[in-house]
């Protein structure tokens, strides 16, 4: 009980989180404004894309940045709506409305937060990269053409196809679609053109201050982000019916599952990014991590805001922004925090078409161009798993796409160590003696399990016709219980057939499965089990002789 308490207490923030010596306060300091002031237009934009409203991606940013930030298990990680979570979010919003989204928070954080408590957090390591790299390009591409809609100022509902309502969006699009496409375009080009002039300006907040200022002062006829709340919601426990719990339980578990994946994710990322941060800030705890997303979408959910994960591209501006502890996300919490209280006025005045615009160029930015290129050309299985996660994330739903992506993944990876599994006839060692054609020796390779252990088991019973069989098991790395029960009814065959068998080299990892499945009982006599090769031959040999000598 001891022990389980102090590995609870590892998931729970310590007194070494917190650094504040001035020269460290500092850094962290400059980096949570730094990445505060890029996540503010984000925050709206992942709120307005999601259908929930630019409110909630705002609370979202504030509470949840910083539950995460305290109890989370990166010292880097930023935390808010994300364009992956907007997505799943869409169609829920379309189906069970904007309220449902809070209570899917709280009960998608109470799985994510019991799935910490679980040690669950290193499971991300079993996602292969080709799955990764297409769920990343999938979700990058329904962001995008979500985006298309307010980029040609067309109100399209929110969860359908996004590739159909992008298309619809296009064909519908008014008289004001010079305005918004012209927001659109300059958004874009001072996101791509201002870091190369100046590299400490935070691009996305310029460019959505210009377009806004522009259409203000030209009265362009955009459709604006509209009312804001001046301050946090109280918090408050959702309504809850056992009815809508039915129906919300699906839903709630997607999101959980997107949560968890794309926070540990990014805490992997941002712990191997190239910076000047010392060892100990790059580790992070997976399982606290889960343990900080449970609780910052829990939170969320509480005040009215959206399930929340850690933010890849936010984290890797903290990282280089100069970061060094939790406190640089706990800024950019109260950062967002103090635009709510004291901005809300000119931030009701943005476009639409601005923040479509935003999320457009983060979308593409979103595709890591030379990794999808690795994948691609490595081999056909990891080109094949990257392309059907990409198309079933776009066609179908997220979670959907990384279960396809692993199960195309996994079959794969089946076929491959199948293909290495083998069995191959030897000749016997040593000179040749009388007799040695009536003596059959297989080497098996690999693995002997569910995927090879029929064809491997088949081969032997067709490839001799001897007298006596040596199995040579030694080479033998894995062997699961359909290919233990393969081999046990191998030898039980070639026993009734009159020829005798002799195993040599059982590894003692394997020796309980096949002594349980019956490969020894199968066996003539006990003694036909060895650990030399030479005294197993050496055996055959003689028990042909006696044969011979027999007739």
């Amino acid at each position: 009980m001891t022990d389980y308490l102090r590995s609870m207490r590892d998931l729970l923030p310590s007194r070494d989180d917190l650094d504040l010596r001035p020269a460290t306060f500092r850094a962290d300091l400059l980096a949570g404004i730094t990445v505060g002031v890029v996540a503010l237009p984000l925050a709206l934009a992942f709120g307005v894309s999601s259908g929930v409203g630019p409110a909630a991606g705002l609370v979202t940013a504030v509470v949840a940045g910083i539950v995460a930030a305290v109890f989370g298990g990166s010292r880097v990680q930023v935390s808010g709506p994300t364009g992956a979570m907007a997505v799943v979010l869409a169609p829920l919003v379309a189906a069970h409305g904007a309220a449902s989204v809070p209570i899917v928070a709280v009960l998608a954080g109470a799985i994510v937060l019991v799935a910490g408590g679980a040690r669950l957090g290193r499971a991300v390591a079993f996602i292969p990269w080709p799955v990764v790299e297409g769920f990343t390009l999938g979700i990058a591409a329904i962001i995008f053409l979500q985006q298309v809609p307010a980029a040609v100022d067309v109100d399209a509902p929110v969860g359908g196809n996004p590739l159909v309502t992008a298309v619809r969006a296009v064909s519908d699009a008014g008289s004001a679609v010079a305005w918004s496409l012209g927001g659109v375009a300059v958004v874009a080009a001072i996101m791509l053109l201002l870091p190369r002039v100046a590299p400490g300006l935070p691009a996305s907040l310029v460019a959505v201050v210009v377009v806004t200022v522009a259409a203000e002062l030209l009265d362009a006829p955009l459709a604006r982000i509209g009312a804001l709340p001046d301050g946090l919601p109280a918090p408050s426990a959702p309504d809850l019916s056992l009815g809508l719990l039915r129906d919300l339980a699906g839903p709630a578990l997607a999101v959980a599952a997107l949560a968890a994946i794309e926070s540990l994710l990014s805490a992997r990322v941002a712990s191997a990014m190239p910076s000047d941060l010392p060892d100990d800030a790059r580790r992070y705890d997976p399982d606290r991590e889960l343990v900080g997303q449970g609780l910052a979408s829990l939170a969320s959910g509480l005040f009215g805001g959206m399930p929340a994960t850690g933010a890849i591209a936010r984290t890797a501006v903290n990282v280089r922004a100069g970061a060094r502890t939790r406190t640089a996300a706990v800024v950019h919490g109260l950062v967002i925090l103090g635009v709510i209280y004291l901005a809300t006025g000119p931030v009701a005045r943005i476009p639409l078409s601005a923040l479509a615009g935003v999320l457009m160029v983060t979308a593409v930015r979103m595709v890591n161009v030379p990794a999808s290129r690795a994948v691609l050309t490595t081999t056909r299985g990891s080109a094949l798993v990257l392309v059907v996660t990409a198309a079933v994330t776009i066609a179908v739903d997220l979670i959907d796409a990384v279960q396809v992506g692993l199960v195309v993944a996994a079959f794969l990876t089946l076929r491959s160590v199948a293909k290495a599994s083998s069995v191959d006839r030897e000749p016997l060692p040593g000179p040749a003696q009388p007799g040695d054609e009536h003596i059959a020796l297989f080497r098996f390779d690999g693995a002997l399990f569910f995927g090879a252990a029929e064809r491997i088991a088949e081969k032997v019973r067709s490839d001799h016709d001897a007298h006596v069989v040596v199995l040579r098991l030694s080479q033998l790395r894995m062997i699961d219980a359909t290919g233990a029960n393969a081999l046990a009814e191998l030898v039980a065959d070639l026993e009734r057939s009159g020829v005798t068998v002799l195993v040599k080299g059982i590894q003692p990892r394997h020796l309980q499965m096949l002594t349980r499945v019956g490969v020894l009982d199968n066996l003539r006599h006990e003694e036909h089990l060895f650990e030399s090769l030479d005294l197993a031959v050496a055996h055959a040999r003689s028990h042909v002789a006696r044969e011979g000598s027999a007739r």
